[in-house]
């Protein structure tokens, strides 16, 4: 399955983006990321079906790393070709784009920068593939 993370903004070289490279490199060719202008442009269609969609929201539900490992697992298992992780810029994002996900996520309830969340939803999604495989990157305590 495709874990395709799609941005707004552009990371370029900076410390998450070095992040986001270091996980990216792990997950190899069943990771992908598309970068969107911070204002206008849309979410490319998906090339891959079936499709999810999660949308990082504030408001969206706080999953361990363990239950999100499971729903992707799930999802793949199912025959989902595709899961799509959508990050808002500062505003986060529309109405209908949140009304239309699959599933809505946090990392907390804290407020992050959307770069920073960026690296942090590529390191999740690392975690998951990695406690599907039963790799023991992941530790339970």
């Amino acid at each position: 399955m495709l874990l395709h993370i799609i941005a707004r903004g552009r990371i370029g070289r900076s410390p998450e983006g070095e992040l986001v490279d270091r996980y990216a490199k792990r997950m190899g060719k069943d990771f992908k990321v598309t970068e969107l202008p911070d204002k206008g442009g849309s979410v490319p269609p998906p090339t891959l079906n079936p499709v999810r969609t999660v949308a990082l929201d504030e408001r969206g539900r706080q999953l361990t790393s363990v239950e999100f490992a499971k729903i992707l697992e799930r999802w793949r298992d199912d025959g989902v070709r595709e899961a799509r992780f959508l990050i808002g810029a500062a505003d986060g994002h529309e109405e209908a784009l949140r009304k239309d996900a699959d599933l809505l996520i946090a990392f907390g309830s804290c407020t992050w920068p959307h770069m920073l969340a960026r690296a942090m939803l590529a390191e999740q999604l690392f975690r998951a593939t990695s406690i599907i495989a039963g790799h023991p990157y992941h530790r339970e305590g």
